[in-house]
């Protein structure tokens, strides 16, 4: 009897340490498999396509230094680089521009590729590339062979996302324009505020409708502003009386963070000429802000070209181009102008297939679109177009996303064709001169930017790119008639005719998505000799003002001053609405301490301290909460620090969204003790302090903003995986919120960073080694590198010990040739 039962424990035995064996060889197997796709970062390699060979040298953190014999030679290099070291990532962007993420990622994905296979973004980027300049589509192929080389030689090994996906499809040199494309549909965004505000249009009660719609997004206030009231045109307003068709429309289309690959943006850049510089030559600076990932966008490099050229800044994985950066003689960055280049118009049906023209019925243009899903059937999206461009109702399926009737179209300028931005950029890294810097800027067709600049002679410029439609009617805050051509666009705004600047007297430019023009009174129809019209729609100016104060403090400055201004955690927002919360009574219990805490405090959004949480707890509730008074549903605008900044304005004109929506005869003025503003910001104050107290305990001199105000970088797939996710996360805390220069905050995310300066960028132009930067991960897209997250501490303000002057950048290039990991690229 003892020897049966000894069997089977003896058999179960040897199963479960063959199990283990088994498992243990899996794993070893997949760690292998892991270690072998890291790739190589030293020796001669074959480059097929080279003319001669290029050098490759990489300092501490990975940044190449790329010295090559011809233009065409450094892009085939950097195409090489970035596939070696990005290639996922440049996978993901021509998947996402695509339509095909559904492929890789399942039906999560669907809502992306649908609404980017309906605006065809791949058959425009085919149809640009095919008109481009034969030296543009010389440097675009060359950076593809380049690419194409590293799968050639790696296969599946390729990048370690490759091991389940399989080896990767070829880089077309079209594809790179999907970057571009993509980047023109998320960085102009008004065709979504369109339907948001004609959807609130139909919920909002009827006092005030036309006005309380406006005062949503607040029109600009400077002196002698026009009249700026958000209209629906009158022919609309019965189609758009139901809600339920715009309602089901906005939930068809993709949102950051959830599944849209960019949010609405914004970004820093300033200029100062030789005259404001200590080292007697321009300074330019920029930090471009963006969703975060790891990696982030950006990639850092510096190429060397015969007869003293170089290039050395920012690019961008999947394009050959330097994006932000400096040559020989030339500065530049970008921020995002905010000019409204979309608008979404009602089309009147004519018959099953077709809709309504100024001269007569029109059949749709249809195709179809096949979307493969990994895990379910693929599925047939049946596409229409007007001659205003896609229709986007169509995305909730069988029409329900427009009123009976009709169908939505968007007319975009970045899908108009003939885009011509990758040949301005090419134009752009080839510049000496501001007048050479403004011929690229015209060519820079999408998106819509502000161009800071500054070259080697001591001159700065501020230049506009981007396409700005000129409409026959309306100021495009709201969708339109299609049907009778009342609000066609007939042309788009010459380059001359944007409000550039160069070499202002005071020797400073500066942008922070601030306003762009002076208030124009007859938006629509440009009269000779007006400002042109660039949209109604514009974000806070206290980054501006912010960025200004700072540089006129002194009459001149140094390179690193630049990088410590673009960490300034001072939020003029805050101090504008500060006086409101000192005005309140003192609350009783916790509430009390925490308003205590903000009577001395000055606005600054300090990691290490209680009051940013505090403050940035309670504007959020207070907006909400004023939006709940006036009528608005949740979730059916987003609270902003724009919308709470005119509702407690200290004249009163927005005090009526501080009482209930019909409400017209408050019983004392809104800002005395029990007048409904000074009772909406003591209410929100103690629900903030409620909510905080939940989650950092009872005593707010505890609380700390670093300690919920974390930058956060994820990996776009493994993030979605257990335990994967997190060891492949990086996060840190940060100072700032999303008023302060250094921004980084948006309501939508909690108090988590997800969102801002992925890249910090200073250039100096009185010497060639005046080009420093730093990125919010590291170089390299695989997670075993050591080069995955090693700028993270830097790029969050913790200079490594021993560095010169506490910097908090890395200077680009500064490599000796027989310092760090090179590789020389051999022609075959």
């Amino acid at each position: 009897m003892q020897r049966r039962t000894g069997r089977p424990r003896r058999f179960l035995l040897r199963g479960l340490i063959t199990g283990l064996v088994l498992l243990s060889l899996a794993g070893a197997g997949l760690g292998g498999l892991l270690w072998a796709s890291l790739p190589p970062r030293e020796g001669r390699l074959d480059l097929p396509g080279l003319a001669a060979e290029v050098r490759v040298v990489e300092d501490g953190h990975g940044i190449p230094r790329i010295t090559a014999a011809s233009e065409l030679d450094a892009a085939r290099a950097l195409g090489w680089l970035h596939a070696r070291d990005r290639l996922f990532q440049m996978e993901l962007m021509r998947r996402n521009a695509a339509g095909r993420l559904a492929e890789i990622a399942g039906p999560a994905a669907l809502r992306l590729d649908r609404t980017t296979r309906t605006l065809g973004l791949p058959r425009r980027a085919e149809a640009d590339y095919a008109a481009l300049p034969a030296d543009t589509r010389a440097v675009l192929e060359a950076y593809a062979g380049g690419v194409n080389a590293w799968i050639a030689a790696r296969g599946r090994l390729a990048a370690p996302e490759f091991l389940a996906l399989g080896v990767p499809e070829r880089w077309e040199p079209w594809h790179s324009l999907l970057w571009a494309k993509t980047m023109g549909l998320w960085l102009s965004n008004n065709w979504r505020t369109e339907i948001d505000r004609a959807r609130l249009a139909a919920l909002l009660p009827p006092e005030r409708l036309a006005e309380r719609l406006a005062e949503l997004w607040p029109a600009d206030d400077s002196p002698g502003r026009p009249d700026q009231v958000a209209r629906l045109d009158p022919q609309l307003d019965p189609l758009l009386r139901d809600a339920a068709p715009l309602t089901r429309l906005a939930a068809a289309l993709p949102r950051f963070p959830q599944d849209a690959p960019l949010p609405n943006i914004a970004s820093n850049a300033w200029a100062l000429s030789a005259a404001r510089s200590e080292s007697g030559a321009p300074l330019l600076a920029n930090d471009p802000h963006l969703g975060f990932n790891a990696p982030i966008l950006w990639y850092l490099a510096r190429i060397e070209l015969p007869g003293g050229r170089f290039l050395a800044g920012a690019t961008s994985p999947g394009v050959p181009f330097l994006v932000i950066g400096r040559n020989e003689k030339l500065a530049w960055g970008f921020t995002t102008t905010h000019s409204d280049t979309q608008d979404v118009f009602i089309e009147r049906l004519a018959g099953a297939e077709g809709y309504e023209t100024p001269e007569g019925p029109r059949p749709f243009t249809l195709r179809e679109e096949v979307i493969r899903v990994r895990g379910a059937a693929p599925e047939t999206l049946r596409v229409r177009e007007t001659r205003h461009g896609p229709v986007i109702s169509d995305l909730p399926g069988e029409g329900e996303g427009a009123p009976a009737g009709t169908v939505l179209a968007v007319r975009m300028a970045n899908l108009e064709p003939a885009d011509s931005a990758a040949a301005g950029l090419l134009a752009l890294n080839r510049a000496t001169t501001l007048a050479g810097a403004r011929a690229a800027a015209a060519l820079i067709t999408s998106p819509p930017q502000n161009l800071m600049v500054a070259d080697a002679a001591g001159g700065i410029a501020l230049y506009l790119t981007g396409r700005t439609p000129i409409r026959r009617a309306g100021d495009g805050s709201l969708p339109a008639p299609g049907w009778d051509g009342s609000h066609d666009w007939t042309g788009f705004i010459p380059f001359d005719a944007l409000p550039h600047a160069e070499n202002p007297p005071g020797g400073a430019l500066a942008n922070g998505n601030n306003r762009m023009q002076p208030a124009r009174v007859n938006p629509g129809a440009n009269p000779e000799g007006a400002e042109p019209y660039l949209g109604r729609d514009w974000y806070g100016d206290w980054r501006f003002r912010r960025i200004h104060a700072l540089l006129g403090q002194r009459p001149r400055h140094r390179a690193e001053e630049m990088a410590v201004i673009q960490h300034d955690a001072v939020s003029l927002f805050a101090r504008e609405m500060l006086p409101a919360l000192r005005a309140i009574a003192r609350p009783q219990g916790v509430a009390g301490v925490a308003r205590d805490l903000l009577l001395s405090w000055e606005g600054e959004m300090a990691a290490d301290r209680p009051q940013p949480l505090i403050f940035n707890a309670w504007w959020r509730i207070a907006a909400r909460m004023a939006l709940a008074q006036g009528g608005v549903p949740e979730g059916g605008w987003p609270a902003t620090p724009e919308f709470l900044r005119f509702v407690l304005a200290p004249d009163g004109r927005g005090a009526h969204w501080c009482r209930p929506a019909g409400e017209t005869s408050p019983a004392m003025p809104p800002f005395t003790e029990g007048g409904a503003c000074h009772a909406l910001v003591a209410s929100a104050l103690r629900q903030a302090v409620e909510e905080l107290v939940a989650i950092q305990g009872p005593d707010p001199t505890a609380w700390r903003w670093g300690a919920a105000h974390q930058a956060r970088f994820e990996h776009p797939l493994l993030r979605f995986v257990p335990l994967l996710g997190e060891w492949s996360s990086l996060a840190v805390p940060t100072d700032g919120d999303g008023q302060t220069i250094n921004r980084g905050n948006v309501p939508e995310f909690g108090f988590l960073q997800r969102h801002g300066p992925g890249l910090r960028a200073v250039f100096d132009l009185a010497t060639p080694d005046g080009a420093w930067a730093v990125i919010g991960t590291g170089q390299s897209g695989h997670p075993l590198s050591p080069h995955w997250g090693d700028q993270t501490a830097l790029w969050a303000g913790r200079a490594p010990e021993g560095a010169p002057g506490g910097s908090l950048l890395l200077r680009l290039g500064a490599v000796p040739e027989t310092a760090g990991p090179s590789i020389v690229l051999v022609p075959r």
